[in-house]
């Protein structure tokens, strides 16, 4: 069975950048990185410019912010890693596209975990905490906690390790053999 990391933790905790750390630190030459982020501004189109940069032409590229968990079944067997960033925008890419429907988000999201209970390949997932804050005083918001909240929750327990980013520090929090 194929390694399976979810790294979790604050914004700008350095999840993505650890993500990328262990991928370039493993063998193998096909190496994905799946972006769910649908950029809406002239900043954000900049931030993900540069950070295709700062990841190198040895990382292809593909953008998934729906269907992650057909994308991973699809490109996943001719990759020897796939690295995701993040599941916390593609839950709010989901909630976009299915507003108010409860049952295609979870359809989604049990999707994605049957793809990690049986992984093509190694896979790194890279999502946010979003549930250590006051609760949110809008229910959008609420929702968008939540949902991520279970995500993460499902994600976790089908990964085989989980580490926790605080401060730039990577902290195991579940480990491989356990």
């Amino acid at each position: 069975m194929h390694a399976t990391t979810l790294i979790v933790g604050g914004c700008r905790s350095g999840k993505s950048r650890h993500a990328l750390e262990l991928g370039d630190a493993m063998m193998g030459r096909s190496k994905l990185f799946v972006a769910t982020c649908v950029p809406q501004d002239q900043e954000m189109r900049e931030r993900v410019d540069r950070h295709k940069e700062e990841r190198g032409s040895h990382w292809q590229t593909l953008e998934a912010p729906l269907d992650l968990p057909d994308a991973l079944s699809r490109h996943g067997p001719k990759a020897d890693l796939v690295v995701v960033d993040c599941l916390t925008l593609w839950i709010s890419n989901l909630m976009l596209a299915h507003a108010g429907d409860a049952h295609a988000i979870d359809w989604h999201i049990d999707q994605l975990c049957a793809v990690l209970n049986r992984p093509p390949c190694p896979m790194i997932l890279v999502t946010n905490e979003v549930g250590a804050g006051i609760v949110p005083e809008n229910r959008l918001a609420r929702h968008f906690r939540d949902w991520v909240g279970r995500a993460n929750q499902r994600a976790a327990a089908a990964c085989r390790q989980v580490i926790w980013m605080v401060a730039g520090i990577a902290v195991p929090i579940k480990k491989a053999d356990s």
